[in-house]
């Protein structure tokens, strides 16, 4: 979604999709929800990224969304991370379920996953979403890396709110309600 330079693990070279299509509005509901997080929670690689943006450039820093992250905690959930770097970084090892719940059950206010792929997808499959924060985009690329992969797990998602930008943009606020009801497919005859 950022520039042309973007993740290009696995051979990605069609970074910089999003920019060309985020308007106003889109850029005030991403700094409303990282204003409103009490604190951010970040896998490793996604982690990285950040502290070298938002928590390195002053012109980033300063912006709504690095004024957000450099002033409240930031939690990683890592293997291998052991000396974070950024102000007001803590890993999280051991038992992550227990530990997220524990976080969760501590803040007043939201906990905040930016991106992160790999831990949505865990934290999905554990049951620990709250809710969903989902601006769609109305491209397809065609190869990078997914939020959602081939296997599980699988959710119905409830909207709670639903709206367009002025440029087309779907915002979504859509809490996780437990796995889809599957049943045998209906066929509806249309008469013309």
């Amino acid at each position: 979604m950022g520039g042309a330079d973007e993740d290009r693990s696995g051979g990605f070279d069609r970074g910089g999709w999003f920019p060309p299509l985020a308007d106003t509005e889109a850029g005030d509901h991403i700094n409303e929800v990282y204003g409103g997080a009490a604190a951010f929670l970040f896998g490793r690689r996604t982690y990285e990224i950040f502290a070298g943006s938002w928590g390195a450039l002053a012109d980033m820093m300063t912006s709504p969304i690095g004024a957000a992250l450099n002033s409240r905690p930031k939690y990683v959930v890592s293997t291998s991370l052991t000396d974070p770097k950024w102000a007001a970084t803590s890993v999280l090892i051991g038992d992550v379920a227990k530990a997220i719940r524990d976080l969760k059950a501590q803040q007043d206010g939201e906990l905040l996953v930016p991106g992160s792929g790999v831990l949505v997808r865990w934290l999905l499959a554990n049951d620990l979403v709250d809710q969903l924060n989902l601006i769609t985009s109305p491209v397809v690329v065609g190869r990078g890396t997914r939020l959602f992969r081939d296997s599980g797990p699988d959710r119905t998602l409830e909207r709670v709110s639903s709206r367009p930008t002025s440029r087309g943009l779907p915002i979504q606020d859509a809490p996780p309600s437990g796995p889809p009801e599957h049943g045998p497919y209906r066929a509806r005859v249309c008469e013309l």
